[in-house]
């Protein structure tokens, strides 16, 4: 098993605005140019790092590694608040017409994919210098992720992963590095092995509204029907703030169902963790809580994905702690970005 769409990044984007219809309109009604902030750490960086969410697993993914890379190599192409803003970072207002001008000592791009506005500006700077286009995985992969890049050097989680996000491709080179939002998830519990791995109160849902991998109803129902059952806690996702999400919080919580819209953050949580297929259910593992996936006649895909991240189904023993590579994965990051220069 492997990608929907293992290299059409067209047919892709046209499987994510048949998700998202809505929202696809909109962008060509309005289609907003790729805008953001440049912040250099030095004259004539030779690292250019491309991100497009502030999202704690691209953070983790892509930020984290500059910190083990000299300052003044590097720069970073980001919407406003996400790049670094310590003593000696430079930054500038961004747009496309000016990458390819204020870069002209980059000799390699570092990303999370070419599928969303800077990423792909990187890309499309990559390849005009024919410089090496680096993909750093940040999250789980489903058969609806974006296709890799073509002839990226891929930086993944697992060799398993690899396999799925390469599968009919040979222009892909990889190596894994393991997962940084991980590791900080294992260093955030401290280590503590005497954390309990039993349920010591009614679980939380992890919600998934938005996904595009299911149908919303089939996801809505899963949700409420475990927390009627468990009394479990909804917690609902970032992304859940369009108008068909507030009114589902609204009538679950009109039906008795606790919605969780201010609780800790994620990393903070001490309540076991359901899911169906969030990253939230390997960090709550990594820092010794129980977690678990459910949902009621998975389709096949879902059972594959739930196999190779070892995800145990409500009922069954916790997930375990994901295996970690000794060294921190953004140290490995950094240095595969180094060997490649």
């Amino acid at each position: 098993m492997g990608l929907t769409h293992p290299q059409d990044l067209r047919a892709w984007q046209r499987w994510q605005d048949s998700r998202h219809p809505a929202r696809s309109v909109l962008t060509r009604v309005r289609p907003r140019p790729a805008r953001g902030v440049l912040t250099r750490g030095g004259e004539a960086p030779d690292v250019l790092v491309a991100l497009d969410s502030g999202s704690p697993s691209n953070r983790a993914a892509l930020l984290a590694p500059v910190a083990h890379l000299p300052r003044e190599r590097v720069a970073v192409l980001a919407p406003p608040g996400l790049a670094p803003t310590s003593a000696g970072w430079r930054s500038a207002p961004w747009s496309a017409d000016t990458l390819d001008r204020s870069l002209d000592s980059v000799r390699l791009v570092v990303s999370a994919g070419h599928y969303l506005p800077l990423g792909g500006a990187g890309f499309a700077l990559a390849t005009s210098r024919d410089v090496p286009f680096v993909v750093v995985q940040h999250g789980l992969l489903t058969p609806h992720a974006p296709p890799l890049p073509p002839s990226a050097r891929l930086l993944a989680w697992s060799e398993a992963d690899v396999e799925f996000w390469c599968a009919g491709r040979d222009d892909v080179r990889s190596a894994v590095v393991g997962a940084q939002l991980l590791w900080e998830a294992t260093a955030a519990a401290g280590g503590d092995d005497d954390v309990p791995r039993t349920p010591a109160g009614p679980p939380t849902y992890l919600g998934q509204l938005h996904g595009a991998e299911l149908p919303r109803p089939v996801l809505a129902a899963a949700a409420e029907a475990f927390c009627r059952e468990t009394g479990a806690s909804y917690r609902p996702h970032p992304s859940e703030r369009d108008r068909a999400s507030r009114r589902q919080h609204a009538r679950w919580e009109a039906a008795g169902i606790v919605v969780e819209r201010d609780g800790p953050p994620l990393a903070e949580l001490g309540t076991p963790v359901v899911s169906v297929f969030s990253t939230g259910v390997l960090e709550a593992a990594a820092r010794g809580l129980p977690a678990w996936v459910e949902l009621p006649d998975p389709p096949p895909w879902l059972a594959e994905f739930w196999a190779r991240y070892g995800m145990r189904r409500w009922g069954e023993d916790p997930t375990p702690a994901p295996p970690l590579p000794a060294t921190a994965p953004a140290q490995l990051v950094a240095r595969a970005i180094e060997g490649l220069l």
